[in-house]
C-alpha cells in the first residue's frame, strides 16, 4: 500500500435534483450520491491564510485516482466529519500523464454550505 493510499478517505458525491413544491412552483434538493475515496489536503501556505483574511474561504486540494474526475462546481461530502466541499477547478487541468507510474488527478475545492 502507498502512502497515497494510505491519506485516501470516503467522500460522497452530493447530487442536486429539483421537484415540485407542491404549489406551482419548483425546489432544489440535494441527496447522498455515489461514494468514493480521495485524499484531502488543506491548504496552509501564507498566500492561502492571506486570501482568507480577506475574505476567501478556506482552501483545498482533493487528489483522487484518474479514473474519478471531478468537475467545477461539483458538491462532496467527507464522511468523517460531514464537512462540505464544492470543486473549484476542472479535473482535466492536472493529471498524471498515461505513462506515468502515479495514478492520480487533482481539482481544488472550497468549504461549502448547502442552501436550505
Amino acid at each position: 500500500m502507498s502512502l497515497l493510499d494510505e491519506f485516501m478517505e470516503t467522500l460522497v458525491m452530493i447530487d442536486k435534483t429539483t421537484q415540485p413544491d407542491g404549489y406551482g412552483g419548483i425546489k432544489t434538493v440535494y441527496a447522498d450520491g455515489a461514494t468514493f475515496q480521495a485524499a484531502v489536503a488543506y491548504n496552509a501556505s501564507t498566500e492561502a491564510r492571506i486570501g482568507v483574511v480577506q475574505g476567501l474561504t478556506s482552501l483545498y486540494t482533493i487528489t483522487t485516482k484518474k479514473n474519478i474526475n471531478l468537475q467545477y462546481h461539483d458538491l462532496l461530502r467527507r464522511v468523517s466529519d460531514g464537512k462540505v466541499l464544492r470543486v473549484t477547478s476542472d479535473g482535466d487541468d492536472l493529471k498524471t500523464p498515461a505513462s506515468a507510474t502515479l495514478n492520480m488527478r487533482n481539482v481544488t475545492a472550497e468549504e461549502y454550505t448547502l442552501p436550505v
